[in-house]
């Protein structure tokens, strides 16, 4: 059976249901794209297919179905009945916004059954949370992708306890049949992994900023052309090992320095007021005024796109496939 008999319900036609639309299609399951007013679906399917032509031109289209292929695979609703009826897999993408969220999934936990994966791309609500109260909580995970997800494949996969065993191992298998490389929680935590790392970095950024220590200009250079550089092809710990002679050379050299370092950051606060504008401002400066970011976020995925054909042209080349 192919898949294009298999239905995948997405819910959310904004930026991350687009992409986990665009993922599902490119291993040829039939998508029905959920959203509440029928311009933000063709919106959606518009800038999908712009993207689909992007991606087939730079040669990383996902996949053996052409553009045309994939993209007649998409169907839209404003019926959220009709969006899940028949899906194996629902794929949540709404607002990070518990209560919409849980809104949303005591509707739809009344019109499927106990077969059916419930999927949520929440940033940081536990999965115990946005399920608790409903019927087929049992079938509810969490599916927290890497934002843009299409050009950044890392995603969190996160069961609740109650989340059978089942669930998670589907929900694993159909991230990495569409190319992208699941990492499981083996507990829930606030804000998961990504965004706790990411968090921890925007905090000390910040206070840097307010020290008057440095622009974020040269903080977003520090990253960009830095840390970043190394972090696209490794995480941080190779990054250690490979900069001593292992792990335990590592900690020899530097535990002492990086403790005194940790020890001298500040407490966390909230972002806002004259350090926050000034980072706004230059950021303005940077990546230009509100009004063209949507301009600058396809600069943004024409790079990320050229990384990962370089990344698959090297790992061919290594013999590694994916890692």
């Amino acid at each position: 059976m192919s898949n294009s008999s298999k239905k995948i319900g997405v819910i959310g036609s904004g930026l991350i249901g687009r992409s986990y639309t665009m993922l599902f299609i490119s291993a040829g399951y039939r998508v029905t794209l959920y959203d509440i007013l029928p311009e933000q679906t063709q919106s959606a399917k518009k800038d999908i297919w712009e993207q689909l032509g992007a991606l087939e031109r730079e040669g990383l289209l996902r996949g053996t179905l052409t553009r045309q292929q994939q993209f007649d695979l998409i169907s839209t609703t404003q019926n959220l009945e009709e969006c899940v009826k028949d899906a194996f897999f629902v794929q949540e993408c709404v607002p990070e916004n518990l209560e919409i969220k849980r809104s949303v999934w005591f509707k739809v936990d009344k019109l499927v059954d106990n077969n059916v994966i419930l999927s949520s791309s929440t940033s940081a609500l536990l999965p115990s949370v946005i399920s608790e109260g409903l019927e087929y909580k049992n079938r509810f995970i969490v599916s927290h992708p890497t934002n843009p997800p299409f050009y950044a494949p890392a995603t969190e996969v996160v069961p609740a306890s109650w989340t059978d065993a089942d669930v998670k191992e589907k929900t694993i298998a159909l991230l990495k049949e569409v190319g992208q490389v699941p990492v499981v929680l083996n507990k829930e935590i606030k804000g998961f992994v990504l965004n706790r790392i990411q968090y921890s970095i925007l905090g000390e950024c910040y206070r840097l900023i307010r020290d008057g220590v440095v622009s974020p200009e040269d903080v977003d250079t520090i990253m960009s052309q830095g840390l970043g550089v190394r972090y696209a092809f490794m995480g941080p710990w190779e990054t250690a090992y490979l900069n001593a002679n292992g792990m335990l050379h590592y900690g020899e050299l530097y535990s002492d320095m990086i403790l005194g370092i940790q020890q001298d950051l500040g407490p966390p606060e909230r972002m806002e007021g004259p350090t926050l504008e000034a980072v706004n401002e230059a950021m303005r400066k940077l990546a230009g005024p509100e009004e063209t970011i949507p301009a600058r976020r396809q600069w943004r995925d024409r790079r990320l796109t050229a990384l990962a054909k370089l990344k698959k042209e090297m790992d061919k080349a290594d013999g590694e496939g994916s890692k």
